[in-house]
């Protein structure tokens, strides 16, 4: 099982670490701030303050042992740079940093962060769209040409197999999964019928997830 830690306990950073704890992984959560990691700790695995510019505090805590290090941290450019580039040192293998913009992006990726996420931008981005398209249900931005969507069947669709509807030769894209109901479906066959109030997960470029949108 993958052992997750948090460093950085604000709204986000708690977030995470509360929902990877219920999800049933184990959850080291760090900050440097002893009010936050009272209300945190009695909803991980371990929680501990420490001084998460001190190398030597990090690796007291053990984070040389956990899968993921999620680095929540919002407001402090320095503590988050400086959080990212010591667990990367120690041999972190994979890292998912919080920026708040994109130069603090960029310099989260050049010092080593595997994957750098926006979520104020993302949550803005999956908004808009879950009110503007009424058949769209999730979002999730891959890079900036390519997303993954939540979508219900488009009407056109229902009643037809994956190959009489040729989604990947009308539209580009791929179906990941189809949901009847509570049955999930993943990588579905191409006689997979869609009936009506199916869910469909299709991942493709930006722009031919904007025809399934208009079609629809």
């Amino acid at each position: 099982m993958k052992q997750f830690a948090v460093i950085g306990c604000g709204r986000f950073g708690s977030s995470v670490a509360k929902t990877l704890h219920k999800s049933g992984f184990d959850v080291l959560a760090l900050d440097d701030d002893e009010c936050a990691i009272r209300n945190i700790a009695d909803h991980v695995t371990h929680a501990a303050t420490v001084d998460i510019d001190d190398a030597n505090a990090l690796k007291e805590v053990g984070i040389r042992n956990v899968d993921v290090v999620i680095v929540g941290i919002g407001s402090d450019l320095k503590a988050s740079i400086m959080a990212t580039l010591l667990v990367k040192e120690m041999g972190v293998k994979y890292v998912v940093a919080k920026a708040q913009d994109e130069m603090h992006a960029k310099v989260l990726k050049k010092i080593g962060a595997d994957r750098v996420i926006f979520p104020e931008r993302d949550m803005g981005i999956r908004l808009a769209y879950n009110l503007t398209a009424t058949n769209i249900l999730d979002f999730i931005e891959l890079s900036k040409d390519y997303s993954i969507m939540e979508i219900v069947a488009p009407q056109k669709w229902c009643g037809k197999s994956l190959k009489e509807n040729n989604v990947r030769a009308r539209f580009g894209l791929s179906i990941l999964a189809v949901k009847h109901g509570e049955e999930v479906n993943v990588s579905p066959e191409a006689d997979e019928l869609i009936l009506e109030e199916d869910i469909l997960i299709v991942v493709g470029s930006n722009e031919d997830l904007k025809k399934v949108q208009d079609f629809a």
